[in-house]
């Protein structure tokens, strides 16, 4: 592997989400997350749980100060982190400052790491027939538990699939280990980092979903591990999907519709959010044609 140093954002990451993205735009479309808003399943409701805690807590101190009551003596720790941000007890991940040190979630992964990246070595062969050569640079999150080669090679080998976005006779694609040398970057990052850094393009993933900003497709490792609940397919596709949805952003695609019950999901479907009557597709051709949904609102 080479070595990278910590993540640097670029000096302005600020997407302009109102720019036109058309297919294959190479010239840095908006900042797009996989999945974005509404959050997750469950989301609303423990956040409405902590507003609800934190109103607690203030009238208690209230009540305390009116009726005189004095604090025990000793020191008083701080407040467990749990009871701060009741979210933590459903996900270790989401919880503030997870950042502060590696914690573990409940696949085996840690939920955050150091921020520092390391390179995978070498380059792929040139994929694809025609059209412009994109190169891109894969990163993997130290202290993560996954090699930056072993993921590299998988992302090679969607990329270079001839179901993938070489299908479309438009462009080429070929990994390279120099960042200089890259169009963009492929990371693999904690669910803390990846919720980091897609907040620097102003995009809220709530340490769930992966993102991608220009230049920068950013994978969430809890998704590559687990996929997502009621997935109905191997983890193998999912992670497919993830790396062809995110790249497809870079190449200026937005989301799509499910067609309809029982239709394979379009690939730039937010299939993370569930299917809605489609089933699993981690592929942007079909028995060699292009495979689409209606678009989703322009996003």
């Amino acid at each position: 592997m080479t070595s990278s140093s910590p993540y640097d954002p670029p000096e302005d990451p600020a997407p302009a989400r109102d720019r036109p993205s058309p297919r294959l735009d190479f010239d840095r479309p908006p900042a797009h997350p996989g999945t974005p808003a509404p959050a997750r399943p469950g989301l609303r409701r423990m956040r409405r749980r902590r507003r609800a805690v934190l109103l607690l807590a203030v009238l208690l101190a209230a009540g305390a100060g009116a009726f005189g009551l004095t604090r025990l003596a000793g020191p008083v720790g701080p407040v467990p982190l749990s009871a701060r941000h009741p979210l933590s007890a459903a996900d270790p991940s989401l919880a503030d400052g997870a950042g502060e040190g590696a914690r573990t979630g409940p696949g085996g992964y840690p939920t955050a790491g150091p921020g520092s990246f390391a390179a995978a070595d070498g380059r792929s062969p040139v994929r694809g027939h025609d059209g412009p050569l994109r190169r891109y640079r894969i990163e993997v999150e130290r202290d993560a538990g996954q090699d930056a080669d072993e993921f590299a090679a998988t992302v090679d080998a969607v990329l270079g699939d001839p179901r993938s976005w070489i299908a479309s006779g438009e462009l080429r694609v070929q990994r390279v280990p120099e960042a200089a040398a890259a169009d963009f970057t492929i990371y693999l990052a904690t669910p803390a980092t990846s919720e980091r850094m897609c907040a620097e393009g102003g995009l809220s993933t709530e340490r769930y979903t992966s993102c991608r900003l220009p230049g920068r497709v950013i994978i969430n490792l809890a998704r590559w591990m687990e996929a997502v609940p009621d997935y109905g397919a191997p983890l193998e596709v999912y992670r497919t999907y993830v790396v062809n949805h995110e790249v497809g952003h870079e190449f200026g695609e937005l989301h799509q519709e499910c067609p309809g019950p029982g239709a394979p999901a379009p690939v730039m479907q937010q299939q993370t959010y569930g299917l809605d009557g489609c089933v699993a597709n981690a592929w942007p051709y079909v028995d060699g044609v292009r495979y689409e949904g209606e678009p989703t609102d322009g996003v």
